[in-house]
């Protein structure tokens, strides 16, 4: 594997599943086979799980790892080519990515969207032309439209606590304060379009996701509809495509409650976090028995280890 953005690069999703697992059994098999790499990890947005699971991934596999606050600690770049740089921008992303891959191995990149240019965004311009310049293997720590590592693992979650071979799996829209992207729920959905389950994405109208990533799944506007009968639930929020970037009044009745969960069956409650508590999910739910957060954050570990492991086996 040279490349993971997304489920399209991956040849076999069960195989891949069952790799986390095994390696979450044992964790330090492969030590051998990161002797004398480094991972470099470039952040130009905050982290906390994608971070520190990804490091510890690559640190049971036995690699160094070097981590750069690209937003903090580096360079403004710019991205346009021709461009004029007598501006803010201090190197161009050709030099930036392309030294970065002489330093290191493999590279992870995270960069949100501006959620203002919907084109630009779903162009995937910072993510691609570091795939471009750098010259070494890349893995997607989330991107303008996608968070594959975060959809690996609970998809890990999903396999290693389902209580029947085909669960019902519903992608739930949680209330937020201000504007969210859609890599997450667009990186889950399309996930679980390819994986053996039952999946519904419920959410209020006009928060309609791009149907790239939605085929094959059954949509609906009713809460309660999607939730009878779940196995798993995944809460998340997400702004508008269209109007993109936009939050759209009223919905906070869209919480996710215990008197909700009374209509599933008995649920598994998943969510990316971090979580506004009693905003997008209430206190009950997250600290009643069925939150399963700290454990799907926990195989983020497993996740990424997996495909760093395919990505060294093909250096």
């Amino acid at each position: 594997m040279k490349l993971f953005s997304s489920v399209n690069d991956v040849t076999d999703i069960n195989a891949l599943v069952a790799e986390a697992l095994k390696l979450k059994q044992n964790p330090y098999a492969n030590q051998d086979l990161g002797k004398n790499k480094t991972l470099g990890l470039v952040f130009l947005n905050p982290s906390l799980r994608t971070r520190m699971s990804t490091q510890k991934a690559a640190l049971n596999l036995g690699m160094n790892v070097m981590v750069l606050n690209m937003d903090k600690e580096g360079w403004a770049l710019e991205l346009q080519d021709g461009a004029i740089m007598n501006g803010t921008s201090v190197e161009h992303i050709r030099e930036a990515a392309a030294v970065l891959g002489q330093y290191v191995d493999i590279i992870g990149v995270r960069s949100f969207p501006g959620l203002k240019n919907r084109a630009e965004d779903y162009n995937e311009e910072v993510f691609n032309k570091f795939v471009k310049y750098c010259g070494v293997p890349v893995v997607s720590l989330e991107s303008a439209t996608r968070h594959p590592l975060q959809s690996l693992a609970d998809l890990v979650t999903i396999e290693e606590l389902k209580t029947r071979p085909r669960p019902k799996v519903v992608l739930t829209w949680a209330p937020h304060i201000k504007p969210l992207p859609q890599a997450v729920p667009n990186s889950f959905a399309e996930w679980m379009c390819k994986a053996d389950v039952d999946f519904t994405i419920a959410h209020p109208k006009g928060y309609e996701l791009n149907t790239d990533f939605t085929q094959g799944a059954t949509i609906t506007h009713n809460q309660d509809e999607a939730l009878a009968g779940a196995d798993f639930i995944y809460v998340k929020n997400w702004s508008a495509y269209e109007p993109y970037g936009k939050v759209l009044p009223g919905n906070e009745d869209w919480m996710l409650t215990n008197e909700k969960l009374g209509i599933t069956d008995n649920a598994k409650v998943m969510h990316c976090l971090p979580v506004r508590r009693n905003l997008e999910l209430s206190d009950e739910i997250l600290d009643g028995p069925n939150a399963i957060v700290v454990h799907e954050a926990g195989n983020r570990v497993w996740a990424a280890q997996a495909v760093l492991k395919q990505m060294l086996e093909s250096i």
